[in-house]
Formats: C-alpha cells, sequence, structure tokens
C-alpha cells in the first residue's frame, strides 16, 4: 500500500547508520528484495528506509524517526521532559530532521516532511510495519512521551502498546531489556522462512521467532552488528455467532 503522509508523532522513517554501506547493503538487498537509490533503500521503486554513512555525532545502527510537523516545539517539549537534542535541525533532502533521546537516554528522530514525508509503502513484506520502544521498565518513558507527544500506555494481546490521543495504536513496548532503544519491524511473508536465510547471509537470530501481539517476530542482527526486527502477520480464525433477542433484533457477536 502506498503511504504519502503520516500523523503527527507517528514513525514515519528508518534510518540505517553504518561504517560498511556495501557490506550492509548488500545483506539488505539479499533479505528484503531492496534496491538502492543513493541513501535509500527501495521496493518496486518507493522508498523504504535509509542509508547513511556512520558520522560521530549520531548512533551508528537503526534510527527511528517521528513525524514532527512542528519540529522546533516539539524539540521545545523534549527539553521540557527532560529530553536531549543530539543533533539539532537540519535540512535534508524533502524534509528537515534532527535527533534526540528521550528522559530515559533513548535516541530517536524528529522528521519534519517537505516533500518527502518517509517511508512510501506500508502493510507488504519488505516495508517497515512498527516500531517498538525497548526498554527496562514501562514506569521511565511513560511520563516522557506523555508529556511529548500525548501517547498513553496500554497493554493488548500480552505486550505493552502506546496509544495517541485518539486510541490510535502508534507504537509497541518491550520491558525487561537492558538495551534501550526504538527498534524499527519490518513485514515479512514468512517469518520463520526469512530467519533460515538469515545465517547464510552472514547475519544471525538474536531473539525468537516467537509470537508478539498479532504475529510472530525475531530480532535479527546484521553482519556488522546493527540489530532490527521482522514480524509476520499470524492468521487467527474468527467466530460469527448469529442470535435474535426480542428487545435488540438480530445480534452478531464476534468471537475466536
Amino acid at each position: 500500500m502506498r503511504i504519502r503522509g503520516f500523523a503527527p508523532s507517528t514513525p514515519c522513517w528508518a534510518e540505517l547508520s553504518t561504517a560498511d554501506s556495501t557490506r550492509t547493503a548488500g545483506f539488505y538487498a539479499d533479505l528484503f528484495g531492496w534496491d538502492i537509490d543513493g541513501n535509500r533503500f527501495m521496493l518496486d521503486g518507493r522508498a523504504i528506509a535509509g542509508i547513511v554513512p556512520a558520522r560521530p555525532d549520531r548512533p551508528a545502527g537503526w534510527l527511528t524517526y517521528l513525524a514532527a510537523p512542528d519540529l522546533e516545539g516539539t524539540i521545545q517539549r523534549v527539553q521540557a521532559a527532560y529530553g536531549r537534542v543530539l543533533v539539532r535541525p537540519e535540512e535534508r533532502p524533502g524534509a528537515r530532521s534532527a535527533i534526540v533521546s528521550d528522559s530515559a537516554g533513548t535516541v530517536f528522530g524528529l522528521w519534519q516532511a517537505n516533500g518527502f514525508a518517509g517511508a512510501q509503502l506500508r502493510g507488504e513484506p519488505g516495508t517497515m510495519s512498527w516500531a517498538d520502544l525497548l526498554i527496562d521498565v514501562a514506569s521511565q518513558p511513560t511520563a516522557f512521551y506523555g508529556s511529548v507527544f500525548g501517547w498513553s500506555l496500554t497493554h493488548e494481546f500480552g505486550s505493552g502498546e502506546w496509544l495517541t490521543e485518539a486510541h490510535d495504536s502508534v507504537a509497541g513496548l518491550i520491558t525487561g531489556r537492558y538495551d534501550f532503544r526504538w527498534q524499527p519491524s519490518f513485514q515479512v511473508a514468512d517469518c520463520l522462512d526469512l530467519v533460515d536465510n538469515v545465517a547464510r547471509l552472514g547475519g544471525r537470530v538474536a531473539v525468537g521467532p516467537v509470537e508478539m501481539g498479532l504475529g510472530r517476530y525475531a530480532e535479527i542482527i546484521d553482519p556488522v552488528g546493527n540489530t532490527f526486527a521482522i514480524t509476520a502477520p499470524v492468521p487467527r480464525p474468527v467466530e460469527l455467532s448469529v442470535a435474535y433477542n426480542d428487545i435488540t433484533g438480530l445480534e452478531l457477536t464476534y468471537g475466536g
């Protein structure tokens, strides 16, 4: 499905910073079928994610960006909530971006679109499907993200989940981790099949595959040590019951 824009605070772009672009790009091209066009991974001619050379002022590895139509205003809220600005706003092709950290030190990006909103495809294999915040305990980030973005935290399908003020799901939360980070998750058709190819391509599986939420999930480490996740939807049967009630009439009940 083609994407033309993102709601504020929605994960909109993921970018890989690496010192070995050639080796790393080859791994993802073979794993997901991506092509390379300059500093972007492409699928069917649409931008999927970014790849940039490593540099001293930003962390190596995958960086998740949240849509920030008011970049300066969002930065002010980050600082007011005891976050930090690591890379001040800079011009990008079709956007302005900044890199910040939350009050626990977890790094993420802010993306103000100016012609390029971020990932151009979603909802199919090889595209970014979700983003998770990996943290120790849920109490650490709740106040920060609630203050900056208006998010609230709920627990659905056995895992933590961030909701917007409109109660739309925006990102996930995985607790019990020491390696604090925002982690992008890319959709695949079959998690087990893809995991079987990882070692052959020079990567390794760090976690899973396990069932999490409504899908099967695994964390992968690429050949130079960058971690990301893959997710495959798991079909679940739904039962529909029909009954008649003298007061309300025909009733449909969903189960499964």
